[in-house]
C-alpha cells in the first residue's frame, strides 16, 4: 500500500509525464489522480495512491470542440472508466501513451459523484476556476477485479452500459476520425494492479488544472 498525506494544492503545480511528448502543450493542461480503496464494513484503508497522468491526443481535440461548442454542440467529460487491460508487467505496466483512444479491457464506468472547482489554495470555489476535481465512487459489487487502467471519458450516452468506443488499434492513431460520433477518452492512466473485492468502496478523484 502506498500512502501519502494529501493531494497537492493546485498552486504547487503538477509535472506532466514524459509520455506526453508532442501534445504536452494542450492548453497547458495538467492532470493528477488520487485513488482510495476502503473496506466497506470496517472503513479500514486498503490502498492509497496519487500520481500524475497524461492527457490524450483526443483530449486536445475535445478541448477544441468545447471552444467551438456553438458549432459542434459537444459536451464535457461525463464518466470515469476502469479496466484490467494495461499491458506489461502487473507491478510495472507500460507507461500510458497519448495515442490511446479507449481502455484495453474496460469492466466498468460510472458518472461522477461530484465535480468541484477549487481555488489556488485548494479550497472549494463557488465559481468556476482553472482547477476542477472529478470524483467517482464505486461501491460494493461495482468495478470488482484486478484494476490496472482508467480514463476520463466524454461519453455519447449517459447509460454506463452503452459503449461507443473510437474504432482504433493502438498504437495506430487516425486524426481524421469524427470524434463527435464516439466516446472520447480525455485522460488515460496505467498503474500497478489494485484488486478491488466486492466488499470494498473505491473512491477516485481526478484533478485537472488548465
Amino acid at each position: 500500500m502506498r500512502q501519502k498525506d494529501s493531494m497537492p494544492r493546485p498552486k504547487q503545480g503538477f509535472k506532466m509525464g514524459a509520455a506526453i511528448r508532442y501534445n504536452d502543450a494542450i492548453l497547458g493542461a495538467k492532470g493528477k489522480f488520487l485513488i482510495e480503496l476502503r473496506d466497506s464494513r470496517t472503513g479500514d484503508l486498503l490502498y492509497y495512491e496519487e500520481r500524475d497522468n497524461i492527457i490524450t491526443l483526443d483530449g486536445g481535440v475535445l478541448a477544441a470542440m468545447l471552444f467551438a461548442a456553438g458549432a459542434t454542440m459537444t459536451s464535457g467529460i461525463t464518466m470515469l472508466a476502469v479496466g484490467t487491460g494495461a499491458t506489461g508487467p502487473l507491478l510495472n505496466p507500460d507507461a500510458p501513451d497519448p495515442r490511446q483512444r479507449h481502455l484495453n479491457a474496460e469492466i466498468a464506468r460510472k458518472p461522477f459523484s461530484s465535480v468541484t472547482f477549487r481555488n489556488s489554495a485548494g479550497a472549494v470555489s463557488s465559481v468556476p476556476t482553472n482547477v476542477v476535481d472529478f470524483t467517482t465512487i464505486f461501491g460494493e459489487g461495482e468495478a470488482v477485479g484486478p484494476l490496472n487502467e482508467m480514463g476520463l471519458m466524454r461519453t455519447i450516452s449517459m447509460n454506463p452500459l452503452v459503449l461507443n468506443p473510437v474504432p482504433s488499434v493502438f498504437p495506430a492513431y487516425d486524426p481524421t476520425v469524427d470524434l463527435t460520433l464516439f466516446d472520447v477518452e480525455v485522460n488515460y492512466l496505467t498503474f500497478s494492479v489494485v484488486s478491488k473485492p466486492s466488499t470494498s468502496v473505491l473512491t477516485i478523484t481526478w484533478r485537472l488544472t488548465f
